[in-house]
């Protein structure tokens, strides 16, 4: 499992908006800036976040897209949902389970279990992991390397 670009940059814009006053409505193009996202792909994007009642689209003069919820309402997780659509660590985890050795073995594979473990844990950790979290400053996480 990878979050894709898409994903990524729904966070950097969510995080730009989260960085406003709440009042404050902001254009794409400003956000495309600020963040070096290209236009016509975070236009697309949001597109996503507010069919998923994640962003609200304001028209007309003085319009542009604001949060919908508090940045503390807003986890990482249905940020990747709305953008991505459910992902999987494995085919066996998956919205529609698929065992790559056999359907016979997807009910009784050892590595299947591991596999729904671990994806529960990613899930977990991007659940409670909101966009106001992501807004104060905090050390870097090393990134792990190993075999």
């Amino acid at each position: 499992m990878q979050i894709t670009r898409a994903g990524e940059y729904a966070v950097l814009g969510l995080l730009y908006l989260a960085r406003q006053p709440p009042e404050r409505k902001v254009m794409i193009e400003e956000i495309s800036q600020a963040e070096g996202i290209p236009q016509s792909f975070l236009a697309k994007i949001f597109q996503s976040l507010v069919h998923a009642g994640l962003v609200q689209s304001h028209r007309g003069v003085g319009g542009g897209f604001s949060l919908a919820r508090p940045a503390s309402a807003i986890n990482l997780l249905e940020v990747f949902r709305a953008v991505e659509g459910t992902f999987a660590l494995q085919k066996c985890v998956g919205a529609e389970p698929e065992c790559v050795v056999s359907e016979e073995r997807l009910q009784s594979c050892a590595l299947c279990a591991v596999f729904a473990e671990a994806q529960g844990r990613v899930n977990e950790v991007f659940a409670r992991t909101t966009l106001a979290s992501l807004v104060q400053p905090r050390a870097r996480v090393p990134v792990a390397h190993g075999n």
